[in-house]
C-alpha cells in the first residue's frame, strides 16, 4: 500500500515552509458578504449554513488533501493488489514507495499555488466540506501579480464561496457527482504488476502511454478507452462547476472590485505562465483538464447568460440529465436548444 508517511514527509518538503502571513480584515464577515452577493446574482439558495472560512498555511492544506487522498487511493489499491501473488510483499512495498512519491511531489506542487478551496469529500457524505483560504500563497500571489491583496482576497472569495454555494444550493449536485466518481472507480479492472512497474518500459510502451496521455492525461490513460464515456460527463460536470464560479466571481466582482480587469488578466497570465518542465508535468497528470475546465465553462456560461440571463443557466441545476454534455459545452447553441422550453400558445 501506500507509504503516506513518505508521501507527507516529501510533500512538505516540496511545498516548502514560507513565512506567516495574515489576511487582512475579517475573513468571516467578507465570506458572509461574498455569500449574500453570489446567491443574489447566481439565484440559488442555500439549504444549509455554508462552511466557516479558515485562513490556512501549507502544511493544514496537505493534511487536509492527502488524507481526502488517503480514503479515496486506499481503497483501490487494495482490491487491485488483493489478487497478488504471495510473497510479493516487498515488491508490493516498492510500489507503495513510488506511488507515495508521484502523490507527494504532486501535492507539495500544488501546496505552493493552491489559493482557495471549497475542500469537499465527495465519497464521505459525512464529512463536513470546509472553505480554505492558503494565507502565504495569497500573499505571494498578490505580489508577483502586482495586485491589492485585499482585492484578490474577496475575489478568490467569490470563487470559492460560488462552489459553495453550488453544492449546497443544488441538492442533487454532491450525490450526482460521487455517483459518477463511484462509478469510475467501480469500472476499473486494475491489475497491478510491481515488478514490471518498476522496470523500465519499451519503446512501443512508452509510444502507447504517450498517445493516450495526448488524449486527456494519465487518468485517461489508467482509465482506458472503455471508461472514457464515464470520464467525459465527470468532466462535463466539473467544467460547468468550474466555469460558473468563474463566471460567478466575475459578475458579483464588477461592482465592487476596482481593478477586477487587471486581476482576471494577472490570473490568466498565472495559470498560463509556467515552465516547460512543470508544463510537461501538469500534461502528464492531467492538470491541464483543469485549466480546459476554467475556460470552457466560463466561455459556455457567458454565453448562456448573454441569450438568456442567469435564470436560463439555471436550467443546468435543475436534474441531472440538464446538464451540458462536453459536446454541448464547446456548442452552447445546441444546449440552448435542447433545453429550450417550448413557448405555449392559445387555440
Amino acid at each position: 500500500m501506500v507509504d503516506w508517511n513518505l508521501a507527507r514527509r516529501l510533500a512538505d518538503q516540496v511545498a516548502g515552509s514560507p513565512p506567516e502571513a495574515l489576511l487582512p480584515g475579517d475573513l468571516s464577515a467578507r465570506c458572509e458578504d461574498a455569500a449574500t452577493r453570489v446567491a443574489a446574482y447566481a439565484r440559488l439558495t442555500p439549504a444549509s449554513a455554508l462552511p466557516p472560512p479558515e485562513a490556512v498555511d501549507r502544511h493544514l492544506w496537505l493534511e487536509l488533501n492527502l488524507a481526502g487522498m488517503q480514503a479515496t487511493l486506499d481503497p483501490l489499491l487494495e482490491r487491485a493488489l488483493s489478487d497478488g501473488p504471495a510473497g510479493a510483499g516487498p515488491v508490493r512495498a516498492a510500489g507503495g514507495a513510488v506511488i507515495a512519491v508521484e502523490v507527494g511531489a504532486l501535492s507539495g506542487y500544488l501546496a505552493r499555488r493552491v489559493l482557495g478551496q471549497y475542500e469537499l469529500q465527495l465519497l464521505d457524505p459525512d464529512y463536513p466540506p470546509r472553505l480554505l483560504f492558503v494565507a502565504p500563497n495569497l500573499a505571494d500571489a498578490a505580489n508577483a501579480l502586482d495586485a491589492d491583496l485585499d482585492e484578490l482576497l474577496s475575489w478568490v472569495a467569490f470563487h470559492e464561496v460560488t462552489h459553495a454555494v453550488q453544492f449546497a444550493g443544488v441538492p442533487w449536485l454532491r450525490a450526482h457527482v460521487a455517483g459518477m466518481l463511484t462509478e469510475l472507480v467501480a469500472s476499473l479492472e486494475l491489475k497491478l504488476d510491481l515488478k514490471n512497474a518498476l522496470s523500465l518500459p519499451s519503446l512501443d510502451d512508452l509510444r502507447g502511454l504517450g498517445d493516450r496521455l495526448r488524449e486527456g492525461g494519465l487518468v485517461t490513460a489508467v482509465a482506458g478507452p472503455e471508461r472514457r464515456a464515464i470520464l467525459d460527463r465527470i468532466q462535463a460536470v466539473m467544467a460547468l462547476i468550474e466555469g460558473h464560479a468563474e463566471h460567478v466571481m466575475d459578475s458579483v466582482g464588477e461592482s465592487v472590485l476596482p481593478n477586477l480587469p487587471a486581476l482576471r488578466s494577472a490570473m490568466n497570465r498565472r495559470r498560463a505562465d509556467r515552465s516547460p518542465l512543470v508544463r510537461l508535468l501538469e500534461r502528464l497528470i492531467g492538470l491541464d483538464m483543469k485549466l480546459a475546465q476554467y475556460e470552457t465553462g466560463k466561455a459556455f456560461c457567458d454565453a448562456v447568460v448573454k441569450d438568456g440571463g442567469i435564470q436560463r443557466l439555471n436550467i443546468a441545476w435543475t436534474a441531472p440529465e440538464l446538464l451540458p454534455t462536453a459536446a454541448e459545452l464547446k456548442d452552447p447553441p445546441q444546449w440552448l436548444e435542447r433545453t429550450r422550453v417550448p413557448a405555449v400558445t392559445s387555440g
